[in-house]
C-alpha cells in the first residue's frame, strides 16, 4: 500500500468512527427511542448509512430495537459502559457521601449535576424518604438556563460560553422558564453574587430546588449540588434554611476535587 492510499484509508476510518460516535450521541438527548429517518435527517447522512451503523451497534448490543415502534434505544452494552463511567468518575465519587448526608439532613432528594456540552446531566441522586418527592433521570442532558442546578453552573462559566448558551436559544420548558436574555443575565449576576441559585417550577412543573456550584482543581465550575422537592415544601423560610447547607455541601465536594479557593472564581471575561 502506498503512503497516499494508506493515509486515505486512515482518513476514511476516522470519518466512519466519527459517524458511529455521532449516531450514539443522538441517544443522550431527547426521546428514549429514535428512528433511522430522524437520525439521518439530524446528522445529514443517508438512511442507508445510518441503518448500517445501527445494525452494527445492535450486533454488539450498544442499541436495541423497540419491538412496538421499530425505533432504536440504547442497549445493555451502552448501559454497562455508562455504569462503569459513573462508578469511576471522580466527581461522582467525591459527592456521594456528601449527597447522602445532605439528603438525611433535609429529608429531600439531593442531586449532583455535571456540566456537559453547553448543558448539564444528572450524575447521581439520593432520593427523599418521603412518599411525595422529586426524582431525576440520570444521564439525560438538560439546558443550563432552566432550573437552579443549570444556572448554578452557567453563572460561573466564562462570559463567552454564557453568551454562546444565550445565543443558541432559551427553550421554554414550563410557563415559568426564563425566556428573556436580559433577565437571564441579571439572574446569573445574582447567582454569582450569592453563590447559589433557586428555582420554582422552571425546568419541571411543581419542582422547587436550591443549588450551588462545584469547582474543580483549576477553579473551573464542573457541576452543581442541589436539594429538590415539591414546590409546596420550598417556601421562603425552608429555602433560607437549605441555602447554607447546599453551599457547604458544594464547597466540600469542591475541596475533595482539589479546589482551594475562598469563593467562586470563574466569572471570567
Amino acid at each position: 500500500m502506498s503512503f497516499g492510499t494508506e493515509q486515505g484509508a486512515v482518513t476514511a476510518g476516522t470519518e466512519a468512527a466519527a459517524r458511529v460516535a455521532d449516531v450514539l450521541l443522538m441517544f443522550t438527548d431527547g426521546p428514549a427511542t429514535i428512528g433511522v429517518t430522524e437520525i439521518a435527517r439530524r446528522l445529514g447522512l443517508s438512511k442507508a448509512v445510518v441503518h448500517r451503523i445501527l445494525q452494527s451497534l445492535a450486533d454488539r448490543s450498544f442499541v436495541a430495537t423497540d419491538p412496538v415502534t421499530r425505533e432504536y434505544r440504547l442497549g445493555p452494552a451502552a448501559v454497562a459502559l455508562g455504569t462503569r463511567v459513573l462508578r469511576d468518575l471522580d466527581l461522582r465519587r467525591a459527592a456521594r457521601p456528601v449527597l447522602r448526608r445532605l439528603r438525611d439532613t433535609t429529608g429531600e432528594t439531593t442531586t449532583l449535576s455535571e456540566a456537559a456540552n453547553l448543558g448539564r446531566v444528572y450524575l447521581d441522586q439520593f432520593e427523599s424518604p418521603q412518599e411525595i418527592k422529586m426524582t431525576v433521570e440520570l444521564g439525560r442532558r438538560h439546558p443550563l438556563h432552566a432550573g437552579a442546578s443549570g444556572r448554578a453552573i452557567l453563572a460561573f462559566l466564562p462570559r463567552e460560553v454564557i453568551e454562546q448558551v444565550i445565543g443558541s436559544g432559551l427553550p421554554t420548558l414550563t410557563p415559568t422558564t426564563i425566556q428573556s436574555a436580559s433577565r437571564l443575565r441579571c439572574e446569573l449576576a445574582l447567582v454569582r453574587e450569592r453563590g447559589y441559585a433557586t428555582s420554582r417550577g422552571e425546568r419541571q412543573h411543581g419542582a422547587g430546588s436550591v443549588a450551588a456550584p462545584v469547582f474543580g482543581l483549576e477553579g473551573d465550575v464542573v457541576g452543581a449540588i442541589s436539594v429538590c422537592g415539591p414546590v409546596s415544601r420550598f417556601d421562603a423560610a425552608t429555602v433560607a434554611r437549605y441555602v447554607p447547607l447546599v453551599i457547604a455541601a458544594a464547597q466540600e465536594v469542591s475541596r475533595a476535587l482539589g479546589w482551594a479557593g475562598k469563593g467562586p472564581s470563574a466569572s471570567r471575561d
